[in-house]
């Protein structure tokens, strides 16, 4: 068996799965208390949830980015910047918006979100910053670009 297909599945099973879940609490949920939404959406998210998942995760980085977009304003709607916790990075829906469109709101990142991303300990981000394998932001933290330079490398 192929270990980058079974490796690849996984990957868009959790980020699907992942989707669901938030899209289902954000928008959903209120949506049944106040008009009875039922099941015929549920449905029609879990198949979205898949073809979301596929977008996100395919070649096509312009349609990848533009969804990441598109869920991140639809899902996190503020009239401030867009700036969750590190812990929501490392969820499947973070890291691919991370990959996929980067933070939209900075340049550079805490090593705890970078961590987060990466999926590794604070300690590794220092670890690759000393090994020159991410860039170290003069203005505290490492750069986004090299965080998603790093994630590019990996096999999904």
């Amino acid at each position: 068996m192929d270990t980058r297909t079974t490796t690849r599945t996984t990957t868009r099973a959790d980020l699907a799965a992942d989707l669901r879940r938030i899209v289902g609490a954000r928008l959903l949920d209120p949506l049944d208390i106040l008009f009875g939404a039922g099941e015929e959406l549920r449905e029609r998210l879990g198949e979205q949830a898949d073809q979301w998942a596929d977008t996100l995760l395919g070649d096509d980085d312009q349609a990848a980015a533009f969804t990441a977009i598109r869920l991140v304003g639809a899902l996190y709607p503020a009239d401030g910047p867009f700036d969750p916790p590190p812990a929501w990075w490392g969820t499947p829906f973070g890291r691919a918006v991370f990959r996929r469109a980067g933070h939209p709101a900075a340049d550079a990142v805490p090593f705890s979100v970078a961590a987060a991303v990466l999926g590794i300990s604070r300690q590794g981000v220092h670890d690759l910053t000393v090994r020159g394998k991410l860039q170290r932001d003069p203005g505290g933290g490492v750069t986004v670009a090299s965080v998603r330079a790093r994630l590019a490398s990996r096999t999904i």
